[in-house]
């Protein structure tokens, strides 16, 4: 116990806090039971140390601990509960959980022994609460992190913050923000840079000519080490999410024939839908479905792209279409906070009611021109007009 409260305040007073991502002021510290998700890479250890430095400073009532310590080979997250208890404890901070064999089934256990304990989690982007051996999705408040929104990426760069705008507000007053952000930066060479190599915040220590072979050394890690730790799944399964992986990326956005794919795969088309659903949780692919389709995981999306435009860059640098990349930059912007799918005319329709048309700046409304929430979304201008908006304002929304 005593190596361990050494150990987290020694990371807690060695975490940097001039930047952090948007969702520390979200937290909402009185929830007995708070959870973070999100995908490797996001910085969701980096949140969790900065949001006990922020709030509780160096103090042995806060314990932050990973959960893939080998302390843990020997002794119970339980056990530990229960010690940290009595010496004093009020916020645990447990990092990591998935890689903690039955690990919801003892945090429903804490939470109902120690009604005075106030405990925090990080898990994969895969986790699914209410699937566990325990449901904790009634006990917790989990929040996800997704990849740095453009925005973030302008600040944790050049330290330039901005405020984040609704979609409302990008809408209804694109050239008021647009002029408001061309002051400071040159917004078209930035969202270039972010769609290059800034979608995670290891590229400060990755650099630029790095960033790809460590994003690639991500994607391997979850496909070999989060998913298995998550879900029920064998080596030869992660080998063909291995080959489904590089099919996609080959010809973003893929409009898949399930049954063709799922005969090249080598396996039913269930298993390929399920494999489908996997990618997704895991944050590499995004799956677009119409609107009519709703949210089950086992229905056939229309298009799949990568879930950020550096994967692309990553792991098919010869094989990268910008107007692709342009679409996968406005759907992995949108995806925090909205709903989107494919409309019967258009790219994306959000929240069952606004259409967008994505190209370049010479893209024109032909295609939505009888729609009326209707608008289009170009590339490299620094002002749009009446209803055709920068598509880089996109990347302000969180």
């Amino acid at each position: 116990m005593e190596k361990l409260m050494a150990k987290s305040i020694k990371k807690v007073d060695g975490v940097k806090t001039d930047f952090k991502r948007f969702l520390f002021d979200k937290i909402n510290p009185d929830r007995r039971l708070t959870g973070i998700k999100g995908a490797r890479g996001t910085g969701k250890t980096t949140l969790m140390l900065q949001y006990i430095k922020g709030n509780f400073g160096l103090t042995d009532e806060a314990l932050y601990v990973s959960l893939d310590n080998i302390y843990f080979t020997e002794n119970k997250l339980v056990d530990l509960a229960d010690e940290f208890v009595k010496s004093g404890g009020k916020y645990l901070f447990l990092d990591e959980v998935h890689k903690y064999p039955h690990w919801s089934r003892e945090i429903k256990n804490i939470y109902d022994d120690y009604s005075g304990l106030k405990i925090f989690f990080t898990g994969s982007s895969i986790l699914e609460i209410d699937k566990g051996e325990a449901d904790l999705s009634r006990r917790a408040k989990v929040y996800e992190l997704p990849i740095l929104s453009l925005r973030e990426f302008v600040e944790i760069s050049y330290g330039i913050k901005f405020r984040v705008f609704s979609l409302r507000e990008i809408i209804e007053n694109h050239i008021e923000v647009a002029r408001a952000i061309n002051k400071k930066i040159k917004p078209v060479k930035e969202f270039n840079n972010y769609n290059h190599y800034g979608a995670y915040p290891f590229f400060l220590e990755a650099g630029q000519e790095d960033y790809p072979d460590h994003l690639e050394r991500i994607v391997r890690l979850v496909l070999e080490t989060d998913l298995p730790a998550s879900v029920a799944i064998d080596y030869s399964s992660i080998v063909k999410l291995k080959q489904l992986l590089m099919i996609i990326s080959e010809s973003v956005p893929f409009q898949p024939n399930i049954s063709k794919l799922s005969i090249k795969i080598g396996v039913t088309r269930e298993t390929l839908l399920k494999f489908l659903y996997y990618l997704e949780k895991a944050r590499l692919v995004a799956l677009l479905k119409s609107g009519t389709k709703g949210l089950s995981k086992m229905a056939k999306p229309d298009k799949i792209y990568l879930h950020n435009a550096n994967l692309s860059y990553a792991l098919q640098p010869e094989n990268t279409n910008i107007g692709t990349v342009r679409e996968t930059f406005f759907y992995s912007q949108l995806l925090q906070g909205h709903h989107v799918a494919m409309p019967r005319k258009g790219d994306f329709i959000i929240d069952n009611k606004l259409v967008f048309e994505v190209g370049g700046k010479n893209k024109i409304k032909k295609q939505v021109a009888a729609l009326k929430d209707a608008f289009v979304v170009s590339d490299n201008i620094e002002y749009g007009f009446k209803n055709k908006i920068p598509l880089w304002l996109f990347g302000f929304l969180y």
